[in-house]
């Protein structure tokens, strides 16, 4: 493993994407940046994070032989990871809400943006990215609806403490995939789910309201939601939301 500590940078993904590109990359390298000033989600959403106060970092890592069309699993074992880091340090209430946001409680304390390289129909390698809120302060009101592990705690926590749980739940989830245990990671991430089988108001992309509730994720990776005539519809991602 390989850590690249970095001031400032516009977003750890661009950039470790670009290095993969221009040379010669180790596998399983870190690129851990205090700043981040165009942090990214999904979708074109932003990462948005106060400097020297949050967990923004990047892992290149290569990816054996995992088709495409598996890609959920290479999902589950991040989300993974990160939730598994957050329950070893005590920090309550956690759930992975999908397809990969942790929470703590009704707050967002985590997202992560994986990026993958294509060889045909198969992924070769992955840049995957982390923000994880760490000591910085948020209001119960504020309109990100994020927490960190100091509003929880109650006290700062060194990032590199941090760091160095996430990277070895990291290490031993991609191993697992790697075996192929791809029944045992979906078990592990349908287990955990945010809000799975609990009745909820749902809101679509196309503004429309109705009752549900979360049951799993398709073959695909759509989220999968009963509907209370008890027909199951699948949505992708942005297709949905809570209301």
């Amino acid at each position: 493993m390989k850590i690249i500590k970095l001031d400032a940078i516009d977003s750890t993904n661009t950039f470790l994407k670009k290095m993969a590109e221009n040379s010669l990359i180790e596998n399983f390298t870190v690129l851990w940046a205090k700043n981040q000033t165009s942090g990214r989600g999904q979708i074109h959403t932003k990462w948005i994070s106060k400097k020297g106060k949050n967990l923004t970092f990047s892992v290149f890592v290569r990816i054996n032989n995992l088709p495409i069309k598996h890609q959920k699993f290479l999902n589950f074992c991040v989300a993974l990871s990160v939730y598994e880091a957050l329950c070893e340090m005590e920090i309550p209430k956690i759930s992975i809400k999908w397809p990969n946001d942790i929470m703590a409680g009704k707050r967002k304390i985590s997202g992560i943006l994986i990026e993958n390289s294509l060889k045909g129909g198969i992924i070769s390698s992955s840049v995957i990215g982390i923000g994880l809120n760490v000591n910085q302060k948020f209001t119960s009101e504020n309109k990100l609806n994020a927490i960190s592990v100091k509003d929880v705690i109650g006290e700062e926590t060194e990032l590199s403490n941090i760091l160095d749980i996430v990277l070895k739940k990291l290490e031993k989830n991609l191993n697992d995939l790697e075996k192929k245990n791809l029944k045992q990671l979906e078990e592990r991430y349908l287990n955990v789910m945010y809000k799975k089988n609990i009745p909820n108001m749902f809101r679509t992309n196309q503004n429309v309201l109705f009752m549900g509730k979360i049951i799993g994720v398709s073959p695909e990776g759509k989220l999968k939601i009963e509907l209370e005539n008890e027909t199951i519809q699948e949505y992708g991602i942005k297709e949905v939301s809570f209301s």
